[in-house]
């Protein structure tokens, strides 16, 4: 036989196929490939499933259930009223002061709290003496329980308080205003509070975005004569874009469901005005503490609509581009 009759008809008398020609896995492995692959997912998803079904899904359905009966939660609810509750609430001019408050809270955290934060986040990424120091301070506030920073301001800001007493011990004593009382000021004042609470988030938020960004791009824009502003605007900034909409997004949410802060430095009397209300205190106002319950179940749902419309919206606008970007999709 000759070299070539060996290569053709190995020893043994068959040749083995070919890569290509080799006969594929048999169905019956690969159904119960497909089995285990099924069960991991089930088992994986089903706890995660059951509580998001009993903690948010099932709560949803008995507040839209017991929003269509007038229930002073006596009792099982059996007056029932249908959408009448929803109706009052866009006719009651105290909860339309509270989705003006809310629309207020919504864009001054976006125009406010991101150019502060964008600025301080920028200064803090540069090497300095102190700079751990300054980030830790930038983030103080945000640590601090809601409860604790609505008591320090209300204290801060009622009359003769520290304020008061810091502008008028400067000659700024015309500008004393009644800061929690003013029906002008106080939503205002309200905003202040809240942007020096969670401006360190977005600052940290930030930084954490700024410690992505790649210093050869930098660097190797400063040695071609660019300026640090132009590096930020040109490289930093569009680099930082996603962070900066996830942002946008967390503090979009957060307002428009904004009670902690509002709450507890607010002035109840001023509230019920609807100066100070959001549609959260607006909620637990007319439903817990005036036993309203199936009205307030009703501005509950309401809260919810606006928050999830919202949330739909801003993913699709301005958050679908860096979704996409995040899923890889099997090659055809």
């Amino acid at each position: 036989m000759t070299s070539t009759d060996q290569t053709r008809f190995p020893a043994g008398g068959v040749s083995a196929p070919p890569a290509g020609l080799r006969p594929a896995a048999r169905p019956s492995a690969r159904r119960a490939q497909t089995r285990r692959k099924w069960y991991e997912i089930v088992g994986l998803t089903t706890p995660a499933l059951v509580v998001y079904v009993t903690f948010v899904l099932v709560p949803m359905g008995f507040a839209f259930y017991y929003s269509l009966f007038r229930w002073r939660g006596v009792g099982p609810p059996t007056e029932y009223v249908g959408f009448k509750n929803y109706v009052l609430a866009f006719q009651d001019p105290i909860f339309l002061d509270a989705l003006r408050n809310n629309a207020i809270v919504v864009f001054g955290s976006l125009l406010i709290q991101g150019p502060i934060a964008l600025g301080v986040a920028l200064l803090l990424n540069r090497r300095f003496r102190g700079r751990s120091t300054f980030r830790l301070l930038a983030f103080v506030p945000y640590v601090l329980a809601e409860v604790t920073v609505g008591i320090m301001w209300k204290l801060i800001l009622t009359g003769d308080g520290t304020v008061d007493v810091l502008l008028r011990a400067v000659g700024l004593g015309g500008f004393v205003q009644a800061w929690l009382a003013d029906l002008d000021v106080v939503i205002w004042t309200l905003l202040f509070v809240l942007t020096w609470k969670y401006v360190g988030f977005a600052i940290i938020l930030l930084l954490a975005g700024l410690s992505n960004v790649p210093d050869e791009l930098t660097e190797a824009a400063a040695i071609d004569g660019a300026s640090w502003w132009q590096i930020q605007r040109h490289i930093t900034l569009p680099l930082l874009g996603p962070t900066i909409r996830i942002w946008m997004f967390l503090s979009m949410i957060g307002s428009l469901q904004v009670f902690d802060v509002v709450w507890v430095t607010s002035v109840p009397a001023v509230r019920s005005l609807g100066a100070s209300a959001t549609m959260a205190t607006y909620m637990v106002d007319n439903g817990f503490f005036a036993r309203l319950w199936g009205y307030g179940n009703a501005v509950a749902v309401i809260l919810f609509v606006i928050s999830f419309v919202a949330a739909l919206l801003f993913q699709r606008f301005l958050l679908r581009r860096d979704i996409e970007g995040a899923i890889t999709r099997r090659a055809n």
